[in-house]
């Protein structure tokens, strides 16, 4: 956080430390990476303050400035921060029921991942009782191009923010079914989201078919995806899309938990 000399008052508008919360809501509630500038007149504190203390919370990697070096969003300690309170009680039990008996029902392991820049983070998951399935522990990480979840996450984002990420994404082959092609990728992200979810067909782990959902907050905005998947010898790619009405109705149940 800021040096400790920041932390005194410095104008009737409020102390530092409010000054910085207020920064950090404001880059959370955004819907696309904002500058300095557009903080200050947002929260109408002084350029030169805003400045400083964004300077600061980009040292201590709450902040963090985008590839292009346009605009401030989310840092890693920021989103870390926000994945320990979702991993708090009491969201703690109330998630884990939500995700063993969506995995009860579907019969299939169950996912909850958060994106990180190109990539998705598995924040937890629900084992199925078969022998045969993917190991995918808490924590790892995945490319967002090529799964269920990370596709789900890219076509939330505005046509804009989509095309720049893909064009500046390094496609890589995983399986035989990886999408290589940029335009294939763009092709898929808008069918992803004139539907409303997402599928993967053996792009990311041969053998594994998949499907996401969003998980929205109060804002209608994509905080995680949901998620199964399965090995393609139990469950074929043409019956993926059965359980989509198991998977919505339990994104709608971990929604509510912010409301909360």
């Amino acid at each position: 956080m800021p040096d400790e000399n920041e932390l005194e008052p410095r104008s009737p508008k409020g102390s530092t430390v409010t000054r910085v919360l207020d920064i950090l809501d404001t880059i959370a509630d955004a819907d696309r990476p904002l500058s300095p500038t557009e903080i200050a007149d947002q929260l109408g504190i002084p350029k030169a303050s805003v400045h400083r203390l964004c300077a600061s919370l980009e040292r201590h990697g709450y902040l963090q400035t985008r590839l292009n070096g346009r605009g401030l969003q989310a840092g890693n300690r920021l989103n870390r921060l926000a994945l320990g309170v979702l991993a708090a009680a009491p969201f703690q039990a109330q998630r884990r029921a939500i995700l063993t008996t969506l995995s009860q029902d579907i019969g299939e392991t169950c996912n909850i991942a958060v994106p990180d820049g190109a990539e998705m983070i598995y924040f937890d998951r629900a084992e199925t009782h078969w022998p045969v399935r993917v190991n995918l522990q808490i924590g790892s990480r995945v490319p967002a191009c090529a799964t269920a979840g990370g596709k789900m996450y890219l076509s939330s984002l505005t046509e804009s923010r989509r095309d720049r990420v893909i064009k500046n994404t390094r496609l890589k082959r995983y399986t035989a079914n990886t999408l290589l092609s940029h335009s294939a990728l763009a092709e898929e992200l808008v069918a992803t989201a004139e539907r409303g979810y997402s599928l993967d067909n053996e792009e990311y782990i041969e053998g594994m078919v998949a499907m996401a959902v969003a998980v929205r907050d109060r804002q209608n905005r994509l905080y995680a995806t949901l998620s199964f998947h399965a090995p393609c010898m139990r469950l074929p790619f043409s019956a993926v899309s059965d359980f989509l009405p198991q998977l919505r109705a339990a994104s709608e149940q971990l929604s509510a938990l912010l409301d909360e």
